[in-house]
This record gives C-alpha cells, structure tokens and sequence, in this order.
C-alpha cells in the first residue's frame, strides 16, 4: 500500500506506484486540468514523475510561482525550438527563468531583426498548438557531449563537459527536440498557453566573459492568462516612458562617457540633486546620533587581507602599485577605513553604541555588459554607516535602524516595504558559533520589526548575515535598496576592542548600514518613480521666472532673486523665445513651477504660477508665493 500525504494532512492510499498527475485525478478532475507540477517531499519533480513509495507531495498550478516559473521555463524551450525550426545552423546555448519573463541565448552569425522576433513568435505559437509530448531522459555523460558534438551543438557539449563526474545528465524531449536541462517541465507544449511575447533582443559574452565569442540573447515573458501579460507590456512600456537615462538627459542631470566606463558626469542640476539627498540624509543622522566622517579612498593592500576583502572580493577591485612596488587598493567599501577611526583612542562599554557615518565613495569592477545608467555603476557613493555595539545591543539598534530607513523611505514617497533575510553563505569568514549569534539575533531583530520578510539562504555577506530593504516604485516594480549586515568578524580581524564593565577587554559587534545603498542608483530610482517630476522639496531646480516680453525683463530679473534670496531654487529665462516655446520647454524639463510674468503681474507685484502637469493658472502675491512655498520646502518628517 503506498501513503501519499497531502499538505492538509489528509493521506491518500495507492495498490501501485503512481504518478503526479494520477494523484491529481483522483482528487478533483479541475485539479487535474490545472496541474503542472508536483512536489515529492519538498523536491519539484515533472507531473509524470513516478511515485513508489510512501512521500509528502503538494500539487502547483500556474497560480502558484513554481508553476509561473515552470511555464517561463518551458516557454525558454519553445523559443529554442522555433529559433532551430526557422533557422537551421544556429546553436542554443543557456535559457533560464528570470525575474518576469526568460531569456536564450544563440550563437547565429546574422543578427535577429524585429521580423525575425515575429516569425519566432508565430512559430512558438504554432508549437504549442502541436501539443508535444515532453519526456525526460537520464543519459551518460559522455554519450551527452558525443551527441551534441555531433549534432553541431558545440556550446552544448562544453556546458556537459562542466558537469562534474557522477552528476546525472538529464536531456528533455519536447517531441523529437531536446535540449540539456534538470527541469522540471510541463507535459506538454500545449501546457504553455499562449500569453507570451518576446520583448527584445541584446548581445551576450558566453559564460559572460568579455574575452568569449558575442552571442545574441532574445528576451521574452510568459504568463499564465491574457490580462497578467498585457498588464505587464503595460509596466514595460509604462518603465521605458521613465527610463531615468532618457529623462537624466532631458532634465540635464547627468551623462556617460566612454572614456570612464560606469562612472557619473553629475551637471549642475543633477548634482544639486545628489547634494539634496546628502544634506537631508545628515540631518536625520544627525537626529538620530551619528558622527559623520571620512576615510581615505585609497589604502594599502595589507587593510585589505587583514579584512578579507582581498581574498573574498580581490577580482573586483581596483588596484595600484606605485614606484617603490607598494600595491594600493581604491576602496570598494568603507568598513576597513571605519573600523581604524574607531581605533583611535580607548573605548570604553558605555561609549557603545557608537555610532559613525560617511558618504564614502567606492569603485567596483563590474562587467561592462552589466553597467545600466545610474543603476549599475563602478563607481558610486554609498550612504553608509557603522554601528559598534555590545551583542546585547544588537536587536535594539537594528530596530533603530530600521525605523529609520522606514521613516527616510516614506519622506521619498515610498510606504511599501519589504525586508529579505539573508544568511551565511558558502563561502565566509569566521566560526559557525560566531555566525550562529549573529543569524539569531538579525532574525530577532527582523521579526520585531513585524513587517513582512522572506528569507533568502545563503545570500548573506562573506562576513555576516543581512537584512535587504525592498521597496516597490509607482508601477509596482522592486528595489532592493537599503541594507542592513551583523558583523562579529571583521572588528576582531582589524584589532577592533572596548573595555568591558569588569575592566576586560572585549570585541565590538559591527553593523553594517546602507540606507539608501548607493546614492547614485537611488537617484535613478527616484527619477523613474517620480517619472522626473520630483517633490518639489527635492527638484533641483524649482521655479523658473518667465517674462512674457523683453519689456518685463527687469521685473523678471528682481522676482528672480527675491524668490533665490529666500531659499528657494530658481532661474529666470530670458532668451529670445516666445512664451509657448519656453512653457513647453521647461514642462519637458519636469520643472515643478513656471512663474509668467506680464503687465498684470508687474502692476500688482505678483507672478501667474503654472505647475507641472496642470493647464490651470493661479495668481499670487510674490511675497504670498515665498511663504508657501519655504513651508513645503522641507521633508515631510523635519
């Protein structure tokens, strides 16, 4: 008799081993219409998997996201399918799930145009209307890599060559087209449905080294009904309309050069800007006891290996030997730097919680193909900060921190917040004693903040476990933003010490804090949920005052430095260009106030005010505008 659990505890009996999708069947006939895929005692196993002895099993439908991610998957393969169907000779290479959607790519000579994308889609469609059957099969290594070399499947063979000995090779057949995979997947191509598209097509290093051939990888998504995917065309072309690349050009913020890969051209607006975030960013540290500092950007390597960085983060950092054969290292973080302020002098318990802050810059080495605007970047300015406790502290100012963040996140517009939970990884410094305090007391600390969470094992910091704050912009999409690290390790490798209640001498626990995580790609957050049209708190520049003629010149000029003067950001705009042109010039330049000035105006000392986005005209006093707006030219929480 087998025993099939299910997750209400209820058990089903079966005479003979059985199957997902038999197990479906027998308990309702919609669950096994729906079906997709089936979990054997917490592994996810394809629907015609074999059962034959006694397990716990869940059952996914695509309303669950192993189902979603499966029909993504699946719909990977299909992609390959058509692309070999349409254009013989073109080799697959890797064709994984990512974040909405798949990508696959191709080794193929002549690039794919926006026809070539159509007739692929038409193709996968006509796939999935064949309905073919998918089957697994478990080949011996070297039979996999004899097959694909002969098949001209070169790219193919060398990923099975990577397999380590004794690790089962598993070859999925849709119909007579297989491809290397683990899975798991769905029966059938006709599983898929047909509410997919494919969005765009970009270059790719194989293995993602620059030095390896260039291939071409084709992006697409698919979704489990017609209206998920057509809201989500929507939110793409809703997130290319905000792209803040287009928008930091249009505004004059920013740009790029190729001369300093990955590295920000800040113009006047846009470093006034970054300077708005910095100065408000010190007021609420220093509200909430910080000390702000700064640290060398360039220092020995010997910090480095005392910290572990050097070991763990080497292939990313920017290094230097100078003349007398002396290797420097520009900073990638500023935790070694930190850690030798606090160093100087003897610190006593009751110094602690001690508390330093620093808009440090830091350089990165990321892969060319992964820079992305001010996103991705290699060199950036982290809003960070330090906290050396007691571990009798360490949940109390996670909480501090942590309502801090919450608090700086919802002044910029953001009230939906996430935390993930991050723990040791594979490769870490440090004892598992050591680690197993600072897991227990993070998790404390996460789970009196009653906020939602999730746990992502093994993504922690080489040197302790982390919290990530996730916020969600205006069209629903995440940020993984602020960070939050426990570190019982890196103080005692940099000689970090306090005197203790009893006169002994003790090792300070230090967290890690980012609340922002990089200035630069908050900004380009912030840009792209605001869709540019920033608080006017926050706009780098505020007001623009606009004669309607040469002849209110002088009036324009003396509007324009009282309203300065009082501390609100402004300009007065006077080229030789009629009113309509200079409305519509700034509205593009997402200027929140355009001050008009005419005959009525300079009569009645006043300025007709139209704000972004609105056809509506209000009249004020200048001295009338001054008061309220000095009102509203503040964070909400100061």
């Amino acid at each position: 008799m087998l025993n099939i659990t299910l997750p209400d505890g209820n058990k089903l009996n079966f005479n003979k081993k059985v199957t997902g999708l038999e197990i479906a069947e027998k308990i309702s006939k919609s669950l096994s219409k729906n079906a997709l895929l089936i979990s054997i005692d917490g592994e996810i196993k394809d629907l015609n998997t074999v059962i034959e002895k006694d397990c716990s099993i869940k059952i996914f439908t695509s309303k669950d996201k192993e189902g979603l991610e499966t029909i993504r998957h699946d719909t990977a393969h299909i992609l390959a399918m058509a692309v070999q169907e349409l254009f013989s000779g073109t080799q697959v290479t890797i064709g994984p799930v990512i974040e909405d959607g798949f990508y696959y790519d191709f080794a193929r000579k002549e690039p794919f145009t926006e026809e070539d994308l159509n007739k692929i889609e038409n193709k996968m469609r006509e796939i999935v209307e064949r309905d073919e059957k998918t089957t697994r099969e478990v080949w011996p290594r070297q039979k996999a890599i004899d097959h694909f070399k002969k098949i001209g499947e070169t790219y193919k063979a060398e990923i099975i060559q990577s397999i380590p000995e004794g690790e089962e090779v598993s070859i999925y057949f849709h119909g007579t087209w297989h491809d290397l995979c683990r899975g798991p997947h769905l029966s059938s191509t006709g599983k898929i449905g047909k509410y997919f598209k494919l969005t765009k097509v970009s270059g790719a290093y194989w293995r993602g080294d620059s030095n390896n051939e260039m291939l071409q990888r084709v992006y697409g998504t698919s979704w489990s009904n017609q209206k998920d995917l057509d809201d989500y065309l929507k939110r793409i072309e809703e997130a290319e309309k905000r792209d803040h690349r287009k928008l930091g050009k249009i505004m004059d913020l920013f740009h790029f050069r190729e001369e300093s890969p990955g590295a920000v051209f800040w113009h006047e607006k846009g470093w006034a800007l970054f300077q708005k975030l910095v100065s408000y960013m010190r007021h609420k540290q220093d509200q909430a006891d910080y000390k702000e500092i700064n640290t060398p950007e360039i220092l020995d390597r010997s910090i480095w290996e005392k910290s572990g960085h050097w070991e763990k983060f080497g292939a990313n950092m920017y290094t230097s030997e100078t003349p007398d054969q002396k290797i420097f290292a520009i900073k990638p973080m500023n935790c070694p730097g930190c850690v030798q302020v606090f160093n100087q002098g003897l610190k006593s318990y009751r110094d602690l919680p001690f508390k330093m802050s620093e808009f440090g810059k830091v350089h990165r080495y990321e892969p060319s193909g992964a820079l992305h605007g001010l996103l991705r970047v290699r060199a950036f300015t982290q809003d960070d900060a330090h906290i050396f406790c007691t571990e009798d502290q360490i949940t109390q100012e996670c909480l501090s921190v942590t309502n801090l963040i919450l608090e700086i996140y919802k002044d910029l517009g953001f009230e939906n917040v996430i935390l993930k939970y991050s723990d040791r990884p594979d490769i870490r410094v440090g004892n598992d004693t050591v680690w197993d305090k600072s897991e227990a007391a993070l998790m404390k600390a996460v789970e009196a903040s009653k906020l939602e969470y999730s746990i992502n094992k093994g993504e922690g910091a080489f040197y302790g476990p982390k919290i990530e704050f996730v916020l969600r912009d205006a069209i629903g999409r995440d940020w993984q933003c602020g960070t939050l690290q426990v570190d019982l390790n890196l103080p005692e490798r940099l000689g970090a010490s306090y005197v203790d209640k009893d006169g002994s001498k003790k090792i300070p626990v230090m967290l890690h804090r980012a609340l922002f995580g990089s200035l630069e790609r908050f900004i380009g957050i912030l840009i792209e949920n605001y869709s540019g049209k920033l608080p006017f708190w926050l706009s780098p520049l505020q007001s623009i005052v606009i004669p309607v003629s040469d002849d209110f010149n002088d009036y324009a000029l003396s509007v324009y430095k009282k309203i300065k003067n009082a501390g609100i950001s402004c300009e007065v705009d006077l080229k030789n260009h009629n009113l309509n042109y200079k409305i519509r010039e700034h509205s593009n330049a997402k200027i929140p106030m355009l001050l008009i000035c005419g005959k009525k105006e300079v009569d009645s000392n006043a300025v007709t005010i139209r704000k972004l986005d609105s056809n509506k005209q209000e009249n004020m006093l200048v001295d009338e505008f001054i008061t309220k707006y000095i009102a509203l030219n503040k964070a909400p929480s100061i």
